[in-house]
């Protein structure tokens, strides 16, 4: 049976709002709940642990590459994490999610974080270490326990020693103090590469890595991830193993980028009127993304596994300049 558009259209809606539960999930919603105490009943409260002789809190770095899925993941658990899904002295939740735009600077994240926080105007003779008392005070009077900083690799794009260094200050700074909050960092594989600089900020952070996919061990949980997806749409799946592990190299081995490509997929056969989605509806959805020729389409090449993906690996170029300054700075 032929969908109209307005019907496709509402498929997919549902198809994009499906949460599938991964090990992603459950690694940092383990690692959040050792980040808050426990209260006399047991039951996990806003209050982070503090280490260091009660000094200072610790944080959750969350590194994968992009289109793994590590922000939906966070997202998902944080907004069903109990301790902190609503504060009602503000009715709003005890986390903040900032996302890092771009070229990024101390200033700049911080003016970012207090816009977050109701500040529509920052002062622009206001000192950065001025913004950044205004953050932690903002922070204290909106009972906010827990930041998130996504993209977080972006904050170190300067290649300025001096100013990763006080990027790094700035994090410590956050987790310590009279009303410090448990951080939260998730970014690519150029995040750790640059944490580990500093050893005291890398010691500050619990390591969530999770593996990339590979064939054979995620096939059948991809298979049934298309049949479920698939059962929603209406459609047959005829998908055989060797597709599977097309769509596996196709998505760079990460999570998200698979279920994207098999919604678009999807996608393709409803426009078409199918009633079976098959190989040629990933053909269609994988060369729409990529803009490639039919020759350098992992659905249809022959040696599909010779095809060079541009970004299948991560990039951590800016760090031998930076982590160069750095060391130059401490011997001077």
């Amino acid at each position: 049976m032929t969908l109209s558009n307005k019907e496709i259209a509402a498929v997919l809606r549902s198809l994009r709002k499906a949460h599938i539960v991964t090990d992603r999930d459950k690694a940092f919603e383990k690692q959040l709940s050792r980040k808050f105490e426990r209260g006399d009943d047991g039951e996990l409260t806003h209050e982070p642990v503090r280490v260091t002789a009660g000094t200072e809190t610790s944080g959750i770095a969350f590194i994968e590459g992009s289109g793994g899925g590590k922000t939906t993941a966070i997202l998902e658990v944080l907004r069903n994490f109990a301790p902190l899904e609503h504060n009602p002295e503000t009715n709003a939740p005890r986390y903040l999610h900032v996302k890092v735009e771009s070229p990024a600077t101390l200033r700049s994240l911080g003016v970012d974080v207090l816009k977050k926080l109701g500040v529509d105007m920052v002062a622009d003779r206001a000192r950065v270490y001025e913004i950044w008392d205004m953050v932690r005070h903002r922070l204290k009077m909106a009972g906010v326990t827990l930041l998130w900083i996504d993209e977080a690799h972006d904050m170190f794009k300067s290649g300025s020693g001096s100013e990763t260094e006080n990027m790094f200050k700035m994090l410590k700074g956050l987790m310590q103090g009279e009303f410090p909050v448990v951080l939260v960092l998730s970014g690519t594989e150029r995040l750790s590469a640059i944490t580990s600089i500093d050893p005291q900020v890398n010691r500050r952070f619990s390591k969530i890595r999770p593996a990339p996919m590979a064939f054979g061990v995620d096939n059948a949980r991809i298979k049934s991830l298309i049949q479920g997806y698939s059962s929603k749409a209406e459609l047959q799946v005829a998908i055989d193993d060797d597709a599977i592990n097309r769509l596996i190299h196709g998505s760079r081995y990460r999570f998200g980028r698979c279920v994207v490509c098999i919604i678009e997929a999807i996608e393709c056969a409803l426009y078409d009127g199918a009633t079976t989605l098959e190989l040629m509806h990933f053909e269609d959805a994988w060369g729409a993304r990529e803009g490639c020729s039919i020759d350098q389409n992992v659905f249809t090449a022959n040696n599909w596994m010779a095809i060079d993906l541009e970004d299948q690996g991560e990039e951590i170029s800016a760090m031998p300049v930076v982590k160069k300054k750095i060391n130059r700075k401490k011997a001077a």
